[in-house]
């Protein structure tokens, strides 16, 4: 179970040090199996400026470069066409760990001319997966700004092993709550409002499993709702995804897993328009296929309990959900 201490903190009054937060995990059971913090892995990365770009003279394809950073002016070598001046970006000075390509970046001569670091790709600091451009930061961004501090990546996280017993801390409204319990700090309370339903719900689920299996799906709780956008998620939720590696997809997508890390409240979403006649959980027949979110085509099996509807299999249960009923950018009416 991984999360941050800001994370942690949205819902932990607390000012204990973070030595005193994991001592206490891990007597309470919850033990700490790893923290790392952004900010010390990326602590030699800062904000720099590009003030001056010419053509390499050894080399067509290089830009030789001048580059204001924290400490003063640097010449560096680059390879990216679409750099340009003003521009700012995150710079590594010589001997900085790169962790997206796992070197050491040593003092080299590119086409004749020493390159005294290099700007950065997003791939190359760990931030993302591009790996083609160097970083175009806002224009705004104060030279000497540290990268981690500039994508507010300064805030350890912490991966704790759960044990079968604490399902209840597989969220972190729950490890919060433990926590608070412990005198480690105060649990904020939580508004949650109540939302009445303003249609009937057009949906409908009927659970088809043996009598003596009925204890894999006791109940199925639903809900439509109409009208959607799924557009990209907000900067703040996109953000608190990537803080624990999961990568922002959409609104929809991105809501459910947030939800399932905060209060460890596992959710699915259906294009409600996708699914043909009603819900049913049922067991799989030998040999029936499912083209799942993954990608992958997975043949399933009678012991697997499956939701489907009148075409076919829909979602593994509790698993993963199908791709003919996935939801994208065109979905406006979900089932949750």
């Amino acid at each position: 179970m991984k999360f941050t201490l800001s994370w942690l903190k949205s819902y932990l009054d607390t000012d204990r040090p973070l030595a005193e937060i994991l001592e206490k995990l891990t007597l309470l059971g919850l033990e700490v199996d790893h923290v790392m913090n952004p900010a010390e892995t990326l602590k030699s990365f800062t904000v720099a400026e590009l003030v001056e770009k010419k053509q390499h003279p050894n080399a067509d394809r290089l830009s030789l470069c001048k580059v204001k950073t924290i400490d003063g002016f640097k010449t560096i070598v680059c390879g990216d066409p679409s750099i340009y001046e003003g521009m700012k970006s995150a710079f590594a000075p010589t001997g900085t760990y790169i962790p997206g390509k796992d070197f050491t970046l040593q003092k080299t001569k590119i086409r004749g001319i020493e390159s005294e670091g290099m700007l950065c790709s997003g791939l190359e600091i760990g931030i993302n997966e591009d790996g083609e451009k160097v970083l175009d930061l806002e224009s705004s961004a104060q030279v000497g700004t540290p990268i981690a501090t500039y994508f507010q990546l300064d805030d350890p996280l912490i991966d704790i092993d759960i044990t079968p017993n604490r399902g209840d801390c597989l969220g972190v409204y729950g490890i919060a709550r433990d926590l608070a319990a412990a005198n480690i700090g105060t649990l904020k309370s939580i508004d949650v409002k109540d939302i009445t339903g303003k249609f009937p719900n057009p949906a409908q689920v009927n659970i088809d499993l043996p009598k003596d299996l009925l204890s894999e799906c006791l109940a199925f709780g639903y809900c439509v709702i109409k009208d959607v956008n799924n557009k990209p998620s907000p900067e703040w939720l996109q953000n608190r995804l990537k803080s624990v590696g999961l990568r922002p997809i959409s609104t929809l997508v991105d809501i459910t897993n947030y939800l399932t890390i905060d209060y460890g409240r596992p959710l699915h979403v259906f294009d409600l328009d996708k699914i043909s006649g009603p819900l049913i959980v049922r067991k799989a027949q030998n040999g029936e296929t499912l083209k799942a979110l993954d990608e992958k085509n997975h043949t399933l099996d009678e012991s697997m309990t499956v939701i489907s509807d009148q075409k076919g299999v829909l979602a593994l249960g509790g698993i993963m959900g199908g791709e003919s009923s996935g939801c994208d950018e065109n979905t406006k009416n979900v089932l949750l």
